[in-house]
């Protein structure tokens, strides 16, 4: 047998603090349900403790002396039985209402919780989901929130109904008989030593069972996304290898963890059947003596009240499972509503003013009220960036781009091309040096107002569920039809767009094979362009298709990069050669900047590209 993951310690602080902030969650919202269910709880333990109450009064008050008595009156013991099945039935019903709300209760405060975290994650910076498998984030969604979800429809209702049956049993039973009742304690006591046990090590089992289960997630979904590149190479037998491992591992990890919950049943049925026991014995001794205020009555309650008793705690240790299981899933849930959401500390806003009939945009101030006019111009003043804090990326970057000019980046993979646009974007902010736009430090610039002048065309064009038309309007709240065709006409998109089945209402699914690669990639610069931003970033966005295709999307990119600051990270030569400034870069510094005239003449790294060969090269 493989060897387990057990690096994460769970220890019953952890436990606690996971449950405490879970029932916080739930009273926050769900107040007056949860009261109205413990409520019905309260009723329906009163009405199940009843039962063995009854069993000493029918016995010590009406069967005996009935079987004294002559002439008997049965009158009194019918009523008894009358209200006390009334009793039993309003217990019935209670439990059928607190059932039916605690289920409103969970689906509720799942959504709720779904809600939470999707808003959350809206907040989150890009570097969070480059570094986090998007199978684990879903797995965040699904399972864990789900294991939540079914301890509170079922496991958390169990537990209040079992409490409150234990605490007033055991009242019952102090009631009728201490001497009698300090079995209970004994027992009570070996039980709940038990489960704090097996609990406390089935709860890391728990633990790293749902990490499993978001590994193994993660796994199959970059299987499924590149199940053509595992066929095409051959991988089949190594990728059911590495399956095989990591479910086998999860598989290993659910078992251990149900196999430590679940002695718990065993172990607690047998010593209710010890309770059982020392009540008949004990009892029965005590009943026999005049030592002591016993009647037969009482020993039959007791023993009545020891089944009521077992079926709770038989109940808590069935449950223990779950509920680890549910605490486990709320601590990685709370442990991803605590990551560090993208600080932004801009106090520049982006506003628009009518100026002769026309829609001019500025950057407004809103400490000073100063208004400064967007225009595009970006600066890089001797900038250093590194991904992990350590390892420079960028080194030293200066560069300029004036209103209206085309910049390209050339140069090997991982010379630091696409994070020289990422910065501009602020997905991530940069180690020393200064970024400006129109003059503007864009640290102070708020990042939703940075990125609403800012366009993007990658090269992995991404499409979203919903109809062309939506697809290309994604950027804006309502379709104008009218500027929506203007739009793919001038990007020469509307061609194959109405020649779909339903033309600009065809319905897409998201990254759709129904459409080519220059198709989506005709539909992401129309998207582009009706967002209309002063500055645009074109991210090799001609590699992945055909040369012949190339030729309608790059008319398509030069007309959207008319009148606007445009970076392009060169891919083919045809991309840059009428750039106002190309700029080659060599393990994160820029070697060499001009336009392709220039850089030719100079004989240096771009001259050896182009003449090597500039798109094998890249």
């Amino acid at each position: 047998m493989r060897k387990l993951n057990t690096k994460t310690k769970i220890t019953s602080k952890e436990n606690m603090n996971a449950a405490k902030r879970l029932l916080s969650v739930i009273f926050k919202r769900h107040k007056w349900k949860l009261l109205f269910a413990s409520l019905m709880v309260i009723i329906s333990s009163l009405a199940t403790i009843s039962v063995s109450i009854f069993m000493r009064i029918l016995i010590d008050d009406y069967i005996i002396p009935l079987t004294q008595t002559p002439n008997p009156d049965f009158g009194p013991l019918l009523a008894t039985i009358i209200k006390m099945g009334s009793f039993l039935i309003l217990g019935v019903l209670s439990s059928f209402l607190y059932s039916r709300m605690m289920v409103t209760v969970s689906e509720t405060t799942i959504l709720e919780v779904r809600q939470d975290m999707f808003n959350h994650m809206q907040s989150l910076p890009v570097s969070y989901f480059d570094s986090k498998s998007h199978g684990n984030i879903m797995s965040y969604y699904t399972n864990d929130v789900r294991a939540m979800g079914q301890m509170i429809a079922s496991s958390f209702p169990s537990f209040v109904q079992s409490t409150m049956t234990i605490i007033m049993v055991l009242v019952t039973m102090f009631v009728q008989s201490v001497t009698l009742s300090l079995v209970v304690i004994l027992t009570i006591t070996l039980t709940f030593i038990m489960i704090n046990v097996i609990g406390g090590k089935s709860s890391h089992y728990f633990l790293t069972q749902q990490n499993s289960l978001a590994k193994t997630t993660g796994y199959i979904e970059e299987m499924i996304d590149g199940l053509k590149v595992v066929k095409v190479f051959n991988r089949e037998d190594k990728t059911l290898d590495e399956f095989d491992d990591i479910n086998t591992e999860l598989a290993e990890n659910t078992t251990i963890a149900n196999r430590l919950s679940l002695y718990l049943y065993p172990l607690t049925f047998a010593i209710a059947n010890l309770q059982y026991i020392l009540f008949a014995i004990f009892g029965g001794l005590m009943a026999l003596s005049d030592k002591y205020a016993i009647t037969v009555g009482i020993v039959v309650s007791f023993l009545q009240l020891s089944k009521t008793l077992s079926g709770p705690l038989s109940q808590l240790a069935g449950n223990i499972n779950q509920v680890v299981l549910a605490l486990a899933g709320s601590r990685r849930v709370f442990e991803f509503l605590g990551e560090e959401v993208e600080k932004d500390s801009g106090v520049y806003e982006k506003i628009s003013k009518d100026e002769n009939g026309e829609k001019v945009y500025y950057w407004h101030n809103e400490e000073t009220g100063e208004d400064v006019k967007i225009k595009g111009e970006i600066h890089f003043e001797n900038v250093d960036f590194s991904y992990d804090g350590k390892n420079l990326v960028l080194k030293n970057i200066n560069l300029y781009a004036k209103p209206g000019q085309k910049i390209a980046f050339v140069g090997a993979t991982g010379a630091g091309k696409t994070t020289i646009t990422n910065l501009i974007n602020r997905f991530y902010d940069i180690d020393s040096g200064k970024i400006t736009f129109d003059g503007i430090d864009i640290k102070k610039i708020k990042k939703p107002a940075l990125r609403s002048v800012l366009g993007m065309v990658l090269q992995d064009t991404h499409l979203f569920s919903g109809t062309v038309a939506e697809n290309i309007n994604y950027s804006t709240y309502d379709i104008d039809m009218d500027k929506t065709i203007e739009v793919a006409k001038r990007t020469n998109a509307h061609d194959f767009i109405k020649n779909l089945e339903n033309g600009y209402d065809t319905v897409i699914s998201g990254d759709t094979e129904d459409l080519s690669q220059g198709q989506q990639q005709l539909l992401s610069i129309a998207r582009a362009e009706i967002y209309d931003p002063p500055v645009m970033i074109l991210d090799e966005a001609t590699s992945s298709i055909d040369s012949r295709t190339e030729k309608i999307v790059q008319e398509s990119m030069d007309e959207i990069m008319k009148g606007r600051t445009t970076f392009v990270i060169a891919h083919r030569l045809s991309t840059i050669m009428n750039s106002d400034a190309i700029l080659v870069l060599d393990h994160g510094e820029i070697v060499e900047r001009g336009n392709h005239e220039d850089l030719l003449e100079q004989g240096g790294v771009y001259a050896s590209l182009y003449n090597g060969g500039f798109e094998e090269n890249q």
